[in-house]
C-alpha cells in the first residue's frame, strides 16, 4: 500500500475540507485507556490529528507511560477503529514518547469523570 498523500495545510491546522474531522474524533473517542476509563481524545492521548482531502488520516498519539503493555497492539486498535469511519481511505498511527504524557493534557469532561477538580 503506498503511503498517504501529503497532507494540506488545512487539515494541518485542524480544519477539514471533507468533515472527516469530526467523525474520526468520535472514533477516537470510543477507545479507551486499559488502565484509565476513559476515552483516549479525552485523555489527551492523541497529539495530532491530520485529515487530508482523499480521506487520509494520520495520528501522531502516545499512552499514559512509556512501559504500557499495550503499547505493540494499542496503534493498530486505533487505526484499526479509525478505518472503519466511512470516508477513510487510509489510516496510519505513529506512536511517539516526546512529549511525555502529563494529566494537563486530560479534557475537562476527562478530569470530571475522573474526580480530578
Amino acid at each position: 500500500m503506498s503511503a498517504p498523500p501529503d497532507l494540506p495545510a488545512l487539515a494541518r491546522e485542524g480544519r477539514d475540507e471533507t468533515g472527516l474531522r469530526g467523525a474520526v474524533v468520535a472514533a477516537l473517542k470510543t477507545v479507551y485507556d486499559p488502565e484509565i476509563p476513559v476515552n483516549i481524545h479525552d485523555l489527551g492521548l492523541v497529539y495530532a490529528l491530520e485529515v487530508n482531502g482523499a480521506g487520509a488520516v494520520r495520528i501522531r498519539m502516545t499512552l499514559t507511560a512509556p512501559g504500557c503493555p499495550v503499547a505493540q497492539g494499542f496503534p493498530a486498535e486505533v487505526e484499526a477503529r479509525v478505518r472503519a469511519v466511512p470516508g477513510v481511505t487510509d489510516a496510519r498511527v505513529e506512536l511517539v514518547w516526546e512529549p511525555p504524557w502529563d494529566q494537563s493534557r486530560m479534557s475537562q469532561a476527562a478530569r470530571l469523570q475522573l474526580g480530578l477538580f
